[in-house]
């Protein structure tokens, strides 16, 4: 099979493009050539902008072709229109800040919490444009951001049949370090550790890398995933405080963990989120319908996310 893959070298993707070739598939990444993943010598290299693609970029056709980077409803549109009658499927990367229990949870809608395991069914965000406060300007794409509109534009049409897959929180190698505020006073044999109040308690979905790219896998290779959207994420979700002790094992750690008022953290590690919002993907219907499952041993995470703070 021919996977062309856009973006695929940041995060996710090269272990997606790893495991597709693996599988013997014929896998083309095409990027912007900003940086690039250690990929096997075979894996077709095209680089470029996708507002003006080369002509090599679709030939020959590919047989499935997966956007990492739709983050807009242009985006979305541009990728429709260039690939409908080309490719024959689409799997597209999308997000579970898609869900109102996302937006409660950050304060954007507001409302009594939502059940706590959201399936794909689940209501979506009332708001729109989740990180336009934190656009650095106007014409950033995080003030146009939405996968919301990401997912209709792709889903509302005939002629590309699309897969969506709702990503989690990502943990892992390459990510920007959601734990560091954690792992740091453990690396440092602080007697404690102060995390905002509420925190502790809430549940919110997150995925090792390494098995969240599996998801990009299972999707692209089986046909069936055509016209599905699919909640991808661990199978149980914790609450906070179970992180923070997996991480204090990982670590060798024995301090105590002191929960206090946002007020009382440094600057910039106040969260400023409602935490009797709770954000727990259902990932039943992508581990029933595709198979899916993790790849990486449970305990075999937290060390490598501990080993990943250590060289950062």
């Amino acid at each position: 099979m021919r996977v062309l893959i856009l973006g695929g070298t940041s995060l996710t993707g090269p272990y997606a493009v790893r495991r597709l070739h693996g599988l013997g598939h014929q896998v083309t990444v095409f990027h912007r050539g900003e940086h690039e993943a250690d990929l096997p010598k075979d894996v077709r290299n095209v680089h470029g902008d996708l507002s003006h693609p080369p002509r090599e970029l679709l030939q020959p056709e590919p047989d499935v072709v997966v956007h990492m980077w739709a983050m807009t409803e242009a985006d979305a549109m541009a990728f429709v229109n260039l690939f409908r009658g080309v490719a024959a499927r689409a799997v597209v990367i999308s997000s579970g800040d898609v869900y109102r229990a996302y937006g409660r949870l950050w304060g954007a809608d507001a409302g009594s919490p939502d059940p706590i395991r959201l399936n794909e069914d689940a209501p979506l965000r009332e708001s729109r444009y989740p990180y336009r406060k934190m656009a650095p300007s106007e014409d950033h794409w995080m003030s146009r951001y939405d996968k919301i509109l990401v997912e209709q534009a792709v889903m509302n049409q005939p002629e590309l049949p699309a897969t969506i897959l709702r990503y989690p929180a990502v943990i892992g190698p390459g990510e920007y370090r959601r734990f560091k505020n954690w792992i740091q006073p453990m690396l440092r044999g602080d007697a404690e550790l102060r995390v905002q109040e509420g925190w502790m308690a809430c549940r919110f979905t997150h995925g090792f890398v390494e098995d969240v790219a599996e998801a990009i896998v299972v999707a692209a290779t089986n046909s069936s995933s055509a016209g599905r959207i699919y909640n991808v994420g661990e199978l149980h979700t914790p609450a906070m405080a179970e992180r923070v002790t997996e991480l204090a094992h990982a670590v060798g750690w024995r301090g105590r963990v002191i929960e206090v008022p946002a007020s009382e953290l440094p600057e910039g590690e106040g969260l400023p989120l409602h935490f009797e919002h709770n954000l727990v993907y259902d990932t039943q219907r992508i581990r029933a319908e595709l198979g899916y499952k993790e790849i990486v041993p449970p305990e075999n995470a937290p060390r490598q996310m501990i080993e990943w703070e250590r060289v950062g």
